[in-house]
């Protein structure tokens, strides 16, 4: 292919140069808390290894594989191999980590001790033992990061319609990806110089002769997981390139064409025939080495150097027109770069510090946004100083700690475990989202159904499994619910006609559209206990409740506060009892919660507003629903609480006083949950259950007001229970992990709602 140089400098070009699409697979191998080879199977709550769109094993039964779908973004990439980590984590059996290096741990004496990948396909688990024959099992435990790449459509458009030397698009993109292909087997040895991670391997991991340890990569060199020298493939063209392979598995020396383990494979198909009519699509990159200092085993600087890397291979004239010898140089560098002791100087200094002011010159034609200066500047520093490379760190960490390899694969372990578990309820990747939609994502890919962010702000969601796409929104807004449903419980007043007409027990009151329209009905309700809130808005936003009745001067306080949060305003009799969520889905109770208003408990000691601050550190409690509680807050309507006990922030409680900041005692102002499900009286679950009915939903979280839930209810006893709210997007974090009590996997509940074969 001639040079692509001349190009770089149309504007045609430059908007479009930053473009690409990347996929990620990610090996780890599981081991014990001792860092030993796990010995149980692949954890069966990841569900079936034959359809799992994520999680996967490879060679061996301990050896998981996570797979990223394509991103157009670094950050996209990244974020999804951190969500898998969690699910991984979480899903495996008590006290097991994933090694966090290449190299495997300390291998079993015994072979047999190793053991195949228990795969559902005959010809899956023959493959693997025919692996194992041919390059023995110990070899086949080496684990990676496989980088799939496509440059943009965009961009190799406006290349091919810059040349002349093509008709055929198909024709030119695939031989821009043999160009760079052979690019990178030639220059290579940089990535394993800067990113390898793999000074050390354990002495049963040999089976013949083992070279002098520390050296950079054994899994890059001629002692990691390659094929035999002889196996060679060439990358002049398409034709050749799939040639080369059939006839090497005609020959016998391949079983099938998968089993060629280049540094750089050419993707388009799963039939390499394939690519002789479809074309090369995008290539993947095979040679990169776990990161042990980056739980998911590479950081998004090394993926925005491997970007810019592959734009500079693609736009560098090659230096000679024979490709075998450039192949063999390429071969011939990178072992011995790869077996050079990590904290010297590389043979090949000159040609890195050249490669990499080719890269800045490429980098001076990118947008802004895209701009790599520093991460260059960073490499530069890399190139002139070997400690700084990925092996030079981790002999540097473990001289000083006086660690073997083994020590600091164990403390990378641990530590990326206790942070797989110390917010198990938040799903890493995607903490900004709201907490309820990060355990459904959660559940989600642990059954391997396929998740696509649609909208992160609004938290919606589009689901895969076998064909069947459904569309969620807050994590339990689905097309099982009409349109007309949520419209209707969104509005209080046309729920409670709904119930009243329904024969429900309902609170009585007035609608308000105007402020002094209800300043106005001041004496209506001056001498009763009423409860002031919003027309429509969830999270117990606006309410402000008066047990006694309330002066002139607080309703007017409330009435403003409820008209801040909507335009229309309810004002209600309170009814005397305690407040349950009930959360039914498809007709029946799945769980129930008795939650108490946001409070403190005094000490004598310490202000109100102290307490508040010291009871807000419980790591379960946050904000924006990103944490099964949330924070107590001291705004108007918990200092208009307080002053109804005689109270202001700056008060000292006495000793066990219990201080309430809100009458309702919605979890999202601050209020305590306690899971009361088995102990509820079965009567109210079906009260519960034919208002939802009624309301002809199928999710649905009602709040019922019950004076004793040891008496059984009835519908048309207006004195055993009162229905206040319902609710068309109930919070399902807060019974998940309650404050007391058992937790129920309600986002679980949705997805069997969805997809009920995956309760088998």
């Amino acid at each position: 292919m001639k040079s692509l140089q001349t190009y770089l400098t149309d504007e045609r070009i430059q908007s479009v140069l930053s473009g690409f699409k990347i996929g990620l697979e990610k090996e780890s191998q599981r081991v014990d808390a001792n860092g030993e080879l796990a010995t149980t199977d692949h954890p069966s709550s990841l569900g079936s290894r034959s359809f799992h769109p994520y999680i996967q094993t490879d060679f061996s039964e301990t050896q998981t594989e996570l797979i990223t779908q394509v991103f157009d973004t670094d950050q996209g990439a990244i974020e999804q191999l951190e969500a898998l980590h969690d699910v991984v984590m979480r899903s495996m059996e008590d006290g097991e980590r994933l090694w966090p290096i290449s190299m495997p741990p300390d291998l079993p004496e015994d072979d047999r001790d190793i053991k195949i990948a228990k795969l559902e396909h005959q010809g899956d688990i023959n493959y693997r033992r025919y692996l194992a024959k041919v390059y023995g099992k110990r070899k086949q435990m080496v684990s990676g990061i496989h980088y799939n790449f496509e440059f943009s459509h965009d961009l190799l458009m406006s290349l091919f319609q810059l040349q002349t030397d093509y008709t055929d698009f198909v024709a030119f993109r695939t031989d821009v990806y043999l160009k760079v292909s052979r690019q990178y087997l030639r220059y290579r040895w940089l990535i394993t110089y800067l990113f390898g991670a793999s000074p050390f391997a354990d002495k049963r991991y040999f089976t013949d002769k083992e070279p002098e340890q520390p050296v950079r990569s054994i899994r890059n060199s001629e002692y990691g997981y390659t094929n035999r020298p002889e196996i060679a493939v060439s990358y002049q063209t398409i034709e050749q390139y799939v040639s080369d392979l059939e006839e090497l598995v005609d020959n016998g020396e391949l079983i099938e064409t998968k089993e060629f383990y280049s540094s750089v494979r050419l993707r388009g198909s799963d039939k390499v025939e394939e690519l002789l009519t479809r074309g090369v699509s995008y290539i993947e990159i095979r040679n990169i080495d776990l990161d042990p200092f980056e739980r998911i085993g590479i950081s998004k600087k090394t993926l925005r150097f491997l970007h810019l890397f592959l734009l500079t291979l693609l736009f560098l004239d090659e230096e000679s027109i024979d490709a075998t010898h450039m192949l063999d140089l390429g071969t011939e560098y990178n072992n011995k770069v790869s077996l050079e002791h990590p904290l010297d100087k590389t043979f090949l200094h000159e040609e890195g510090s050249w490669l990499l002011e080719k890269m800045t010159e490429l980098n001076e034609q990118l947008s802004t946004p895209f701009d790599c200066t520093d991460l260059l500047n960073e490499m530069k520093h890399v190139m002139d100083h070997p400690t700084k490379t990925l092996a030079g760190e981790m002999l540097e960490l473990m001289a000083e700690k006086s660690w073997t390899n083994e020590d600091l694969g164990r403390y990378f372990a641990d530590l990326y475990y206790d942070e797989a578990f110390a917010k198990p309820y938040q799903l890493a990747g995607y903490r900004d989202m709201e907490l309820s939609t990060q355990i459904f994502m959660f559940d989600a890919i642990q059954k391997g159904v396929k998740v696509d962010v649609l909208d992160r702000t609004d938290q919606f969601l589009k689901l895969s499994l076998n064909g069947q796409v459904e569309y969620v929104k807050n994590a339990n807004m689905t097309s099982r619910d009409s349109y007309v449903v949520p419209l209707m419980m969104e509005n209080k007043t046309v729920t409670k006609k709904v119930l009243d007409k329904a024969g429900f027990h309902v609170p009585l009151g007035k609608e308000f559209s105007t402020v002094d329209e209800a300043l106005i009905s001041y004496p209506i309700f001056k001498d009763s206990a009423i409860v002031v809130k919003p027309k429509t808005t969830n999270y117990g936003l606006g309410i402000s409740i008066f047990k006694d009745g309330a002066t002139k001067e607080d309703y007017d306080e409330a009435v403003r506060i409820a008209f801040s949060e909507d335009n229309s305003i309810l004002v209600e009799e309170f009814l005397p009892g305690t407040e349950y969520r009930f959360f039914v889905l498809d007709g029946k109770t799945r769980a129930v919660m008795l939650r108490t208003p946001a409070n403190v408990l005094g000490d004598g000691e310490h202000t109100v507003e102290e307490l508040v601050a010291e009871k807000n550190k419980d790591s379960l409690r946050g904000t924006h629903h990103r944490a099964p509680l949330e924070k107590i807050q001291l705004g108007d309507i918990e200092q208009l609480m307080l002053k109804e006990q005689k109270l202001t922030k700056a008060s000292i409680p006495e000793k066990n006083q219990r201080v309430y900041l809100r009458e309702n005692s919605n979890v999202s102002t601050g209020g305590d949950s306690l899971d009361v499900t088995e102990e509820m009286n079965e009567h109210y679950k079906q009260i519960a259950e034919s208002a939802v009915e009624a309301l002809g939903a199928k999710i649905c979280g009602i709040d019922l007001i019950i004076p004793d839930s040891s008496i059984n209810g009835n519908k048309e006893d207006t004195q055993t229970y009162g229905i206040i709210e319902a609710n068309f997007n109930p919070a399902m974090h807060m019974h998940i992990y309650p404050y007391a009590g058992v937790g129920q996997r309600l986002t679980m509940d949705v997805l069997l709602l969805l997809y009920p074969e995956l309760k088998k």
